[in-house]
């Protein structure tokens, strides 16, 4: 199967990399600036899991080629308009597109774009940026990759994909339950997110101060209970699995918003708690979350 990397960044050029890397037929849709690095320097990935470094096939948007079989999509949720488009001539009858995104709003849009039998659901676990040389950097040992069908996914050409994503040197995993994973990596990423960037803080000096602490509860809370009130595919004891992973993450652990906050770039504040906040009836009540929101609401302003 022909596989489509949109993006050659932290997450697309790792996991794709890694793809090729095994020897499947991967190809990058790049930006000019990336193509002219990649070009130049070819895609290194420097890891804890094993580093490499290979020549990477690559496309800009809007050159021909052939319809792909599976398109691996690890965009900003900012960047997914402009994706879609780039993306759209390279899908075929049968091509399944796989979303790294965190969240869950960006299926709906997949879908209306593209029909819903060729969106899977999709999310990664991983630590990785590009480094200051334009090379990946994956310092931590935890570089997961989670797949798995959609109710309406077509399903006819999954046991070749599985196949397809076996065998490489990252872990990548089918999942029978991909919407209750995407779901409740969502809940989680919202409250790393949510009370890093609120504090400025890594989590752990938060996680020390009693009112830090508090925050975190209340927040994970109302997540948790908007979900519930939503109908949302989540485990009865969410709240507490939330809970225990964030207690256990390194001290210094920073979510990718507050670096981006630090870095003066644009969020995923819209794709992570306004979505939330929107699905909210009357009878929830969310005031951590939306002062969350509000305080990044805020801060783009002054972009």
């Amino acid at each position: 199967m022909r596989i489509l990397v949109v993006g050659a960044g932290a997450i697309g050029g790792y996991f794709g990399g890694r793809l090729a890397e095994k020897g499947e037929d991967v190809t990058f849709l790049v930006r000019e600036k990336r193509k002219e690095y990649l070009y130049q320097h070819g895609l290194s990935i420097e890891s804890v899991n094993g580093s490499m470094q290979l020549a990477p096939k690559m496309i800009l948007s809007g050159e021909k080629a052939d319809p792909f079989d599976i398109i691996l999509l690890s965009v900003k949720s900012y960047h997914l308009d402009q994706a879609v488009v780039s993306m759209r001539p390279y899908v075929g009858e049968h091509t399944y597109i796989l979303p790294l995104l965190n969240g869950i709003a960006h299926l709906d849009l997949l879908q209306d774009a593209f029909g819903k039998e060729k969106v899977l659901g999709g999310l990664c676990f991983i630590e990785s940026t590009i480094g200051e040389s334009g090379n990946i950097v994956q310092m931590s040992p935890l570089h997961e990759l989670v797949f798995g069908p959609l109710p309406s996914t077509e399903l006819a050409h999954l046991p070749q994909l599985k196949e397809v994503l076996s065998g490489t040197k990252a872990e990548i995993r089918y999942s029978d339950s991909i919407e209750q994973e995407m779901w409740h990596k969502y809940v989680f990423i919202s409250a790393l997110s949510g009370v890093t960037s609120l504090f400025r803080s890594p989590i752990g000096p938060i996680r020390d101060d009693q009112n830090g602490q508090s925050v975190i509860q209340s927040v994970v809370g109302e997540v948790t209970e908007i979900a519930k009130a939503i109908n949302a595919p989540v485990a009865d004891n969410l709240q507490e699995i939330v809970l225990t992973k964030l207690q256990i993450l390194g001290f210094q652990m920073k979510s990718s918003l507050q670096r981006d906050m630090e870095k003066n770039l644009p969020t995923e504040a819209d794709h992570f708690f306004g979505y939330l906040l929107q699905q909210k009836n009357s009878y929830t009540s969310s005031p951590v979350l939306s002062a969350i929101y509000s305080n990044i609401t805020i801060y783009e302003k002054s972009l």
